[in-house]
C-alpha cells in the first residue's frame, strides 16, 4: 500500500489535469493522476482543440490551393483525400498524446489507467484492468467535459454526431446540418464547408456567437454567409429522424412559430458541452454540485470537502483548455503554500475558423449594462497594409477603454491571426495599460499587428498614420 500512497492524486488527464500534476511534482508532492481512457490529454489533446487544429488547418491549405487565381498562380483542381486528411489529424494526435506520456515519466508522476471514483475523501478506487486503490493526503477533480445535447434527440453517432465523430469522419458530407451557432458548431462547420459541403445552422438565439461582443458576432455572419454557410437563427429544434444516410431536423421559429424542415447526410450537435462527473463516487464523500451539474468550489478551487479540489470544465466558467492550465498551476502552488492569483477577465477567448474571432475582457454590451463610462476605438483589416497585401481584408480590432482613465477594459477582434494578436491584450491588461501606452508603442510595419496600435489610437481620439 505504501507506494500506492501519494501528495495528491489528479483524476483526469487533460490540459487541466496534467499541468496541475507536473507543477505539483516541480514543487516536491508525490503525484499520480488517473485517467479513464488508453492515451493521456483528455478532450482537448484526444477529441478537442488539437484534432481540430488539425482539421481547420488542412481544410485551409485545400481552400486556398483552391483559391489562388488572384495571386497570378494557376493550379489544377486540387484532389481531396479525405481519408488521408484525417489519418494525418490521427498522426497529430498520436504525436502530443506520446509528449504528455513523456511529461508524465520525466516529473516522476505514476499514471493509473481506469475509471477512478472516490471511497473516502482520501482513497480513490481506479478500475481498470485490475482494481487498484490510491491513498492520498488531496484529491484533484478534472474530469472536463462531454457533448451536451438536447432532450429527446438520439446521438447515434453515425449519422447525428457530436464534435467527437465529427474529428474521424473519413469523408466529406454533401450537406451538414449544424445545431449550434457557437465555437463548436462553425469550427467544424467551417471545415467541411471549405472542404465542399453545404452547411446550414441552425441556431435557438438570434445570432451566432451570442455570448461574444456583438460586433465579432455581426462580422462574422457576414463573412461566413459570404463563404456559402446558410443561417437559420431563433430557431429552436423539435425533432431529428434518420433514415438510412439521410438526416431530417425540424426546427420551429421563435418568431413566428414557422416550421423549418432541413434534410442532409449528416447532422452536427453542437450545442455546446456539460461537466463529467459520471460515476465518480461524488455522493459517497458528500462534494456538493450545483444546479448545472458542476462541482461547487470557492474562490481556492477547493469543495465542500477538505481535502478535494476541482478545476477545468468541471466547475464554473469558460470551457476553455488554456483556462483549465491556469487553474491548475494555481492549485498546485496553493496546494505548496504560495500565493498566486488567477484574472478570469484575463482568459482570452478564441474562434478559430477563418478569419479568427479572438477576445479579452468586458463586451461593449456588458459595459452598457453596468453603466461604465467607456470610449471605443476600432481599426478595419481593410486598411490595414499589410492585411492588403495578404487578401485579408474582412475583420477589425476594437478596443474599449475606460472614458475617465483611458485604461483598456476590453479588446475584441475578427481577422487574420487574432487567436496571437490577442496575446498583447492580455498582457496589456494584465498590466493595466490605458489605450494610448498601447498607441505609443512602436509595431512593426507592415504587420497585422499594427491594427491593435492603430484602434488603441482611436480610442484616445489620436488618429493613428500607418495604415
Amino acid at each position: 500500500m505504501s507506494d500506492n500512497k501519494f501528495d495528491v492524486v489528479v483524476i483526469g488527464s487533460g490540459p487541466g489535469g496534467y499541468v496541475c500534476a507536473i507543477r505539483c511534482a516541480q514543487l516536491g508532492m508525490k503525484v499520480a493522476i488517473v485517467e479513464k481512457y488508453s492515451t493521456l490529454g483528455g478532450t482537448c489533446l484526444n477529441v478537442g482543440c488539437i484534432p481540430s487544429k488539425a482539421w481547420l488547418d488542412s481544410s485551409e491549405r485545400f481552400y486556398e490551393l483552391a483559391h489562388l487565381d488572384e495571386h497570378g498562380i494557376g493550379v489544377t483542381k486540387p484532389k481531396l483525400d479525405v481519408k488521408k486528411m484525417s489519418e494525418r489529424v490521427a498522426g497529430v494526435v498520436k504525436d502530443i498524446t506520446g509528449g504528455v506520456d513523456y511529461l508524465m515519466s520525466k516529473n516522476k508522476i505514476t499514471v493509473f489507467h481506469g475509471m477512478g471514483s472516490f471511497v473516502d475523501k482520501n482513497t480513490v478506487k481506479v478500475s481498470g484492468e485490475k482494481e487498484e486503490t490510491l491513498k492520498a493526503d488531496k484529491v484533484v477533480i478534472a474530469t472536463g467535459s462531454k457533448p451536451a445535447s438536447i432532450p429527446g434527440i438520439e446521438i447515434d453517432k453515425e449519422r447525428v454526431i457530436t464534435s467527437t465523430e465529427a474529428l474521424t469522419l473519413t469523408e466529406c458530407p454533401k450537406h451538414m446540418i449544424v445545431i449550434g451557432g457557437g465555437v463548436i458548431g462553425l469550427e467544424m462547420g467551417s471545415v467541411f464547408l471549405r472542404l465542399g459541403a453545404k452547411v446550414s445552422v441552425v441556431e435557438y438565439a438570434d445570432d451566432i456567437l451570442a455570448t461574444m461582443d456583438k460586433d465579432c458576432s455581426k462580422e462574422m455572419k457576414k463573412v461566413f454567409k459570404k463563404q456559402g454557410m446558410e443561417f437559420h437563427l431563433g430557431h429552436g429544434v423539435t425533432d431529428v429522424s434518420v433514415k438510412g444516410k439521410k438526416v431530417t431536423v425540424k426546427a420551429k421559429s421563435k418568431k413566428d412559430e414557422s416550421e423549418l424542415t432541413l434534410e442532409g447526410d449528416y447532422c452536427l450537435m453542437a450545442v455546446g458541452r456539460k461537466p463529467f462527473t459520471d460515476n465518480l463516487g461524488l455522493d459517497a464523500v458528500g462534494v456538493k454540485l450545483d444546479d448545472r451539474g458542476r462541482v461547487e468550489t470557492d474562490k481556492h478551487l477547493k469543495t465542500n470537502v477538505d481535502g478535494i479540489y476541482a478545476i477545468g470544465d468541471v466547475v464554473k466558467g469558460a470551457m476553455l483548455a488554456h483556462k483549465a492550465e491556469e487553474e491548475g498551476v494555481y492549485l498546485a502552488e496553493l496546494m505548496a503554500g504560495q500565493k498566486p492569483h488567477i484574472n478570469y477577465n484575463l482568459v482570452p477567448g478564441v474562434v478559430y475558423t477563418w478569419p479568427e474571432v479572438a477576445s479579452v475582457g468586458e463586451t461593449e454590451q456588458e459595459l452598457k449594462a453596468k453603466k461604465t463610462p467607456y470610449k471605443s476605438g476600432k481599426f478595419p483589416f481593410k486598411a490595414s497594409g499589410r492585411a492588403k497585401a495578404s487578401s485579408e481584408s474582412s475583420g477589425f480590432v476594437k478596443v474599449l477603454a475606460h472614458k475617465e482613465t483611458d485604461e483598456i477594459l476590453g479588446v475584441h477582434m475578427v481577422g487574420p491571426r487574432a487567436a496571437d494578436l490577442i496575446a498583447e491584450a492580455v498582457t496589456a491588461m494584465e498590466f493595466r495599460a490605458s489605450a494610448e501606452d498601447i498607441g505609443r508603442i512602436c509595431h512593426p510595419h507592415p504587420t497585422y499587428s499594427e491594427a491593435f496600435k492603430e484602434a488603441s489610437l482611436v480610442a484616445t481620439d489620436k488618429r493613428g498614420l500607418n495604415i
